[in-house]
């Protein structure tokens, strides 16, 4: 499959932490309309994989497409003007700090008359003179140094959030957690809307004074949540706090949430991890509707009954490294497959 026909396209990715490869050149395309699972031994990299996918971790080397793209937060008007403002700001700073006694002595001291009315406009005035007034070495050098210490620090903060996890989500990208993270006191109703954050649009005023438009949005997201719910199962408990649920309605329930985006794939870290027998099966519907209703599945699983009942391709990582891609069958009779499972036998 060429990365061009593949909605996630994840392309030679490396993740290093110091002097540990937690992931080392992994490459998998994943088709639109497909559930491709991601296997391997504990400790094989999978989660850091999804992370890196997801924006959490930075790619070391390598990189990760959407749709034939790598979602990336653009350099705006925006970015730049704020970027000038900083520069602006620093060096005024250091210009003051700089100065601040002569400053100090030639708008304040200097101008002031006991039991007179103090001249704040000419105060004024003789604090920006003074300001300016202190030559190169004064004035220009730290004005100068400030600008390009302010522009450079706002750009490299810039440059190290350009792909963070809001931004891979906008993208179409939505994931669940190895471990739970509902909101446990909310709702479920609740839990779900959360989700639909970065498709909502009143803004704080709105929102603040209930304005008609806030009212409407917030009904619309409601109705979208208790369908979601419907989708899931999990309609006639709505009004439950999501920390009462049981654990697998609590993993239905994160499921929700993250389709709450309306991401074009989501990716499910260990979605059948403590649920027991019914509920496997009930999950393993549930991601096939999933896929029908249109949403790309990815997901970690080390239930292999899950794995080989549902997935359409499989790829297996072994130390942060694939060792193996294909269908199910391909995959069930991989000696490098079987090794990595079960072992190799020592012969003597």
């Amino acid at each position: 499959m060429s990365a061009n026909s593949s909605l996630l396209s994840v392309q030679n990715v490396t993740v290093r932490f110091g002097g540990l490869t937690a992931v080392k050149d992994v490459s998998i395309e994943v088709a639109k309309g497909s559930i491709t699972a991601v296997i391997g031994p504990n400790g094989a990299g999978k989660t850091t994989l999804f992370n890196a996918i997801t924006g959490v971790y930075e790619p070391t080397e390598g990189s990760v497409l959407v749709s034939g793209r790598d979602p990336q937060r653009p350099l705006t008007n925006a970015v730049i003007a704020g970027a000038v403002s900083t520069g602006l700001a620093t060096g005024l700073f250091l210009c003051l700090l700089v100065r601040v006694e002569v400053i100090w002595r030639a708008s304040i001291i200097d101008l002031y008359v006991f039991q007179q009315p103090f001249p704040w406009m000419k105060s004024i005035g003789v604090f920006v003179a003074s300001l300016f007034g202190g030559g190169i070495v004064g004035t220009w050098l730290p004005l100068v140094l400030g600008v390009v210490l302010g522009i450079s620090g706002r750009m490299v903060i810039w440059s190290r959030t350009r792909r963070t996890p809001d931004v891979v989500a906008s993208a179409g990208v939505a994931r669940t957690f190895q471990n739970i993270r509902l909101f446990p006191e909310l709702s479920l109703v609740e839990n779900v809307t959360v989700g639909m954050d970065r498709r909502l649009n009143s803004g704080f005023i709105a929102a603040l004074f209930a304005l008609p438009s806030a009212l409407h949005e917030r009904s619309a997201a409601r109705t979208d949540a208790m369908k979601l719910l419907q989708f899931v199962g999990l309609a006639n408990k709505s009004e439950e706090a999501a920390g009462n649920l049981p654990y697998g309605y609590q993993r239905q329930l994160e499921i929700a949430r993250a389709l709450a985006s309306r991401p074009d794939v989501i990716l499910l870290d260990e979605p059948a991890a403590g649920m027991n027998p019914t509920e496997t099966v009930d999950l393993m519907r549930l991601i096939k509707s999933i896929r029908d209703a249109g949403t790309t599945v990815v997901l970690i699983e080390h239930h292999m009954r899950v794995v080989m009942g549902i997935s359409d391709r499989i790829a297996v990582l072994q130390y942060g490294e694939k060792i193996a891609e294909g269908t199910p069958l391909e995959i069930k009779h991989d000696p490098r497959c079987i090794e990595a499972y079960l072992g190799k036998e020592e012969l003597g």
